[in-house]
């Protein structure tokens, strides 16, 4: 089997699940009890937060643990209206998830300004254009870090100082989870950052929010912003996800791009293979995004999961809508080049022989459905 969709998810590193379970079944106690052995529990807990923290260069009363990235969006962008007067402009990036972008635009039904910041040809936020859709009466913007589909990497750290120079009192909401840990990101760049675990080989149902220190923000516990019970297991499993990750960064940052170069130069040695989005070295290490000219991304998916090669062709949350894929068209990226698309993620246990293994069976499948191309 070769995976190539650790976008839309990853195997869970044995450390994670290890951690998991012992949270889970031997060291299961609620971190809330007043027994010493909750203590203990509580203080491992504090210890993953403090990690968490140390990763984004961030405080850990500033870190909120949720149940994944979805939550974390939605907590952000309507905690921060929540605890904002009056109403005034939102801006989403064009190409952002679902998870965000659904959330800002629902909000013109409640009497918001809210506008699409367009993006450029590679899929990243045309900053330009983005400066001139800010007013003064801007509550705020929700750009990524990476786009999810393409890998294009937005310069967050321009974005924040050009919004609070045109917006002091807006907010930046940064949706972190295809850059966490892969791309190097700074949380004095945003006032929120939402990540998901299993993103980066921990459990899934687990993930974080960075709400910096001094934003309003109405959610009701990182320190009595979320309520519930705390999900121990799922924290230690993400906690040791982060710890390894830390241990090997440039590692596999490396080694990722390394895998991407490869598997870009191998597919663009085929006939009608071009690549969407930025030039394979300056996107996220993790992600490519190609169009196969002359066959449908859907049915080469299905012809590369016959022969045990997973890809997708765009957000695991949009596999199953029909229609134009929204991110392609923001690009300008149409007809049979957006037809023809797929997306291939990487992780850092990919190998550089599966990389031309994959070209070489890609290759191969679209040599021979090109055959069956209507006329």
């Amino acid at each position: 089997m070769i995976y190539l969709d650790n976008s839309a998810t990853t195997r869970t590193l044995d450390a994670a699940a290890d951690a998991a379970r012992t949270y889970m079944t031997t060291r299961f106690f609620n971190p809330s009890a007043a027994y010493s052995a909750a203590a203990e529990t509580e203080k491992a807990v504090e210890a993953a937060r403090a990690r968490l923290a140390f990763a984004l260069d961030a405080k850990p009363e500033e870190i909120v643990y949720t149940s994944g990235a979805t939550e974390s969006n939605n907590a952000a962008i309507s905690g921060a209206l929540k605890a904002m007067r009056g109403k005034g402009r939102l801006i989403v990036g064009a190409t952002e998830h679902p998870s965000a972008y659904e959330v800002v635009k629902a909000y013109s039904r409640q009497g918001y300004d809210v506008v699409e910041a367009p993006v450029d040809s590679t899929g990243a936020v045309d900053l330009a254009a983005l400066s001139t859709l800010l007013t003064e009466d801007t509550r705020l913007v929700s750009v990524m870090q990476v786009n999810n589909e393409v890998g294009a990497v937005n310069d967050c750290a321009a974005i924040y100082r050009a919004v609070k120079a045109a917006a002091p009192e807006a907010v930046v909401h940064t949706d972190g989870v295809q850059g966490f840990l892969k791309v190097p990101f700074d949380a004095k760049d945003c006032d929120f950052y939402a990540l998901s675990a299993h993103k980066f080989h921990g459990p899934k149902g687990v993930g974080a929010l960075y709400v910096k220190t001094g934003v309003r923000f109405a959610g009701g516990q990182a320190e009595d912003r979320r309520s519930g019970t705390t999900n121990t297991p799922g924290i230690m499993g993400m906690d040791a996800a982060v710890a390894d990750y830390l241990a090997h960064l440039e590692e596999y940052r490396k080694h990722m791009m390394a895998c991407k170069l490869r598997l870009a130069k191998n597919l663009s040695g085929i006939r009608d293979v071009l690549i969407n989005g930025p030039k394979p070295a300056q996107g996220a290490p993790h992600i490519l995004n190609v169009s196969i000219l002359g066959v449908r991304g859907e049915v080469m998916l299905h012809a590369l999961e016959a022969r045990e090669v997973f890809v997708s062709t765009g957000s695991a949350c949009s596999a199953h809508k029909k229609g134009k894929n929204r991110i392609l068209t923001a690009m300008g990226v149409t007809g049979a080049r957006q037809e023809g698309a797929l997306r291939l993620s990487l992780c850092p246990f990919n190998t550089l022989e599966e990389m031309d293994a994959a070209a070489a069976i890609i290759a191969e499948q679209a040599a021979f459905l090109r055959k069956y191309k209507r006329r």
